[in-house]
């Protein structure tokens, strides 16, 4: 079934509740994966989203055995007072040039062929979380906002007041996300241009690139009664034979390898490394530095930008902990940016 919403549409892909696990997508997008057996983002009988290959476990045991357990890096990080370097740029949202900018976390501001994209935006002060780095903008800088990309919907990547500051300063800005996320987000915003795909579905963009819906391993949960009922996922992007990986939030599994079997190699991987302490109970929700390192291998990465750590204090280890470990294995591609700091793209990449 399909719903308006302004000058948008949205899909809100009807689940069918069986004795078995089923099949759900949006029938007004493109489904790009060419595997015959691909029938659409699988859900339980009870119509709650599931991971391809490993079972999220909720354990309320595992939870509290963590939180009442002794952390071993709770000395290091009374007495760590590293913090990530800001750089202040009002200028990023010139949309002359081609770029990436890490604002933070999970958030980025890239540039493509003369529209901006915002992936998971949380700039407004978070009663749920603590911010340790800056932003590296003021707000009212913020300007020209085309596409915001919403990989899931915990705190740390979808903050309510943010995105109701931005509608209402760019009410014609459009949401690319995953399936049943309009429900909740158009209570924020009401007149909101949004859309709804499911894994390995294309958006219908009018645009030089292309935005595609990957599979990721992890869970949605936004209140006590919603548990995996909103789709997770990352975002792969095509740009002139050229490509970009936004992985949101993913444990490890095979699917990193999947991505690149059916879209291609990534030329610039923007993958999570932090809140990943304890791995026995992080693991399926958050890959640890290592992991993402073999899965930037996998899918054929030659850039490697990490994110998801250094801003909000998630787990056990030390804000910059991820990015000490990746350095440490001294890899070819590593691309740690300062928050604020551009990288332009496709310097080294010449554009077919």
């Amino acid at each position: 079934m399909f719903f308006l919403f302004g000058m948008s549409y949205v899909v809100l892909s009807e689940i069918v509740l069986t004795d078995s696990p089923g099949y759900v997508y949006n029938p007004m997008l493109l489904t790009v994966n060419p595997d015959p057996q691909w029938e659409g983002t699988p859900v339980d009988k009870k119509g709650r989203f599931m991971n391809m290959h490993e079972p999220f476990e909720s354990s309320l045991t595992d939870l509290l055995r963590w939180r009442l357990s002794s952390n071993p890096y709770s000395d290091i990080k009374e007495n760590d007072t590293r913090r990530l370097s800001v750089i202040m740029n009002n200028e990023m949202f010139d949309r002359s040039r081609d770029k990436i900018v890490w604002l933070g976390h999970a958030s980025f501001l890239i540039t493509l062929g003369g529209k901006n994209i915002l992936t998971d935006p949380v700039f407004l002060p978070n009663r749920f979380l603590e911010r340790f780095s800056d932003l590296p903008f003021d707000l009212d800088s913020i300007r020209d906002i085309d596409y915001i990309l919403l990989s899931h919907n915990h705190r740390d990547h979808i903050d309510k007041s943010t995105l109701e500051f931005l509608y209402e300063k760019m009410p014609d800005a459009e949401i690319l996300t995953g399936l049943n996320m309009a429900e909740m987000l158009t209570r924020w915003m009401p007149d909101v241009k949004l859309q709804e795909a499911g894994w390995y579905q294309q958006y219908a963009l009018n645009e030089d690139f292309e935005i595609i819906f990957v599979p990721a391993r992890h869970w949605t949960r936004r209140g006590l009664i919603d548990e995996n009922k909103r789709l997770w996922g990352g975002f792969f992007i095509r740009y002139h034979h050229k490509t970009i990986y936004f992985m949101g939030d993913s444990g490890y599994t095979q699917h990193f390898k999947e991505i690149r079997n059916i879209l291609g190699d990534v030329d610039y991987a923007i993958m999570g490394v932090g809140a990943y302490k304890p791995e026995w109970f992080m693991h399926q929700s958050h890959i640890s530095p290592s992991d993402a390192v073999k899965a930037f291998h996998e899918m054929g990465g030659r850039y490697f930008i990490p994110m998801h750590f250094g801003t909000f204090d998630l787990s056990d280890e030390p804000l910059l902990k991820p990015l000490d470990v990746l350095r440490e294995k001294d890899f070819e591609g590593l691309t740690d940016l300062k928050v604020g700091e551009e990288l332009i793209l496709f310097d080294t990449l010449a554009i077919e």
